[in-house]
């Protein structure tokens, strides 16, 4: 149990903490609205989390934004009186000091849905429980979250339609109501600025890479026309912004709604459910939601696999789809539908290898939307199209990008009077795979 604060005389006064982990913003923050509303002052906390990063390229970009973030974070709790304690290493270990060092009552932060940070909260409320100490989270991230959008005898959605029809139904100004944190912003410990870890000092190189921006009211508009046109700058690449919540994600909808943009709410709707579908299904991760599908004989050439990655297939849309994720951290949604369906079904390479160069590659990159999409292309997941089903990366590009402007742009080898060699023939690889799956399937 923890001791008295009488034989801690170098402990401060009790105090609550805030952990900030996906929800990089002051305002509309559910958890740190629920720790500034308690009896105690609040220190906010940011822990860059060694057991994340030590798995991440060293120029990996999204560190900068997240350091970038956390920077100016700091400066706004300085500029109140207050300041963000920001810690490096793993987040038991460092869990363990706080507890020493404060003399905490509560710890407030927001919940995180993939099995990493389930696994590591429980681990940490252990800490905490041994020590006297509340842990409380609260949702925030998603508008319905788990178990909020069930059928009638209490399991969940596997199929997106009718979970969406019912999270219309329920959706109401409750959920898109801002937590007004502002007007609490007094209760902010007052404390001395603290040093900050450098990236250096972690192992990483700070990235040139330019990040969207966090203003897409003006893209709404023209989304649902648009959308599926990568030569368009019609999509709102809020993405970056959403995945570590320095846009609120009722604001977003609020935005939305006010706008009638309803495809645009629609995908908000599809990060839920995918969410919501990890949530439930955590072995998703990387095995099939359709169990069957992991009796694949899959191919997995390395050649080929890499040849995918360069962006060097022969098939001008893939190829520019992958140039545009490497040098920019953002792949058009519509092109990522295409070379996901091209690397399981063309070349007959497992998905998950896919998604894990996805993952390290995407600067909006969120596990449960990711897996969700990966598996869809591939027919494994819920609600996936067919395996039959093989995009014609021809067909794509003539219907979304016919003046070739998008692959002209992110692949102009192909403005060349000679092209590149198709890695396979489109018809060989559709009789291909279908042989393939259905002798899986069987």
């Amino acid at each position: 149990m923890k001791k008295s604060s009488e034989n801690q005389p170098s402990k401060t006064p009790k105090i609550n903490l805030f952990w900030f982990r996906r929800d990089l913003r002051l305002e509309d923050n559910a958890g740190l609205y629920n720790a500034l509303k308690s009896d105690n002052t609040v220190l906010p906390i940011f822990i860059f989390d060694k057991n994340i990063l030590d798995k991440l390229p060293k120029t990996d970009a999204r560190v900068t934004f997240i350091y970038q973030t956390i920077v100016n974070l700091k400066n706004q709790l300085n500029k109140l009186g207050s300041d963000l304690l920001v810690e490096y290493g793993v987040p038991e270990e460092i869990w363990k000091k706080l507890v020493e060092k404060f003399d905490i009552e509560t710890v407030y932060t927001n919940h995180d849905y993939e099995p990493y940070a389930k696994k590591r909260d429980s681990e940490i409320a252990k800490v905490l429980k041994n020590n006297g100490i509340d842990f409380k989270t609260f949702k925030d991230q998603v508008i319905f979250e788990k178990d909020e959008v069930v059928k009638s005898d209490g399991k969940p959605y596997t199929v997106f339609t009718p979970y969406f029809k019912i999270w219309q139904q329920k959706l109401n100004d409750f959920y898109i109501k801002e937590y007004p944190t502002k007007k609490y912003f007094k209760k902010f410990a007052e404390t001395s600025p603290s040093s900050t870890p450098f990236l250096k000092d972690m192992g990483f190189e700070e990235s040139k890479q330019l990040f969207p921006s966090a203003n897409f009211e003006e893209k709404l508009a023209s989304y649902e026309k648009r959308r599926d046109y990568p030569a368009d700058d019609a999509t709102s690449r809020i993405g970056l912004h959403l995945r570590f919540g320095t846009v609120s994600i009722r604001n977003a909808l609020a935005t939305a709604i006010e706008k009638k943009a309803n495809k645009w709410i629609s995908e908000l709707a599809w990060r839920d459910f995918y969410m919501m579908i990890l949530w439930h299904f955590p072995q998703t991760q990387n095995k099939a939601f359709k169990p069957a599908y992991d009796n694949i004989e899959w191919r997995n050439n390395e050649k080929e696999f890499k040849a995918w990655c360069n962006g060097e297939t022969g098939y001008p849309l893939v190829d520019a789809g992958m140039k545009q994720l490497n040098e920019s951290g953002f792949m058009h949604n519509r092109v990522r539908m295409v070379v996901a369906s091209f690397l399981c079904k063309h070349l007959l390479i497992d998905w998950r290898w896919g998604e894990t160069y996805f993952a390290e590659k995407l600067l909006d990159y969120e596990m449960a939307s990711n897996v969700g999409g990966w598996q869809w292309a591939c027919g494994s997941g819920n609600d996936a199209a067919p395996y039959f089903r093989v995009f014609n990366p021809e067909l794509q590009l003539k219907k979304f990008d016919p003046k070739m402007e998008y692959v002209f742009k992110w692949a102009p080898e192909y403005k060349l009077a000679i092209l590149p060699v198709p890695i396979v023939e489109h018809t060989f690889a559709r009789d291909r795979v279908l042989k393939a799956f259905k002798k899986a399937l069987a």
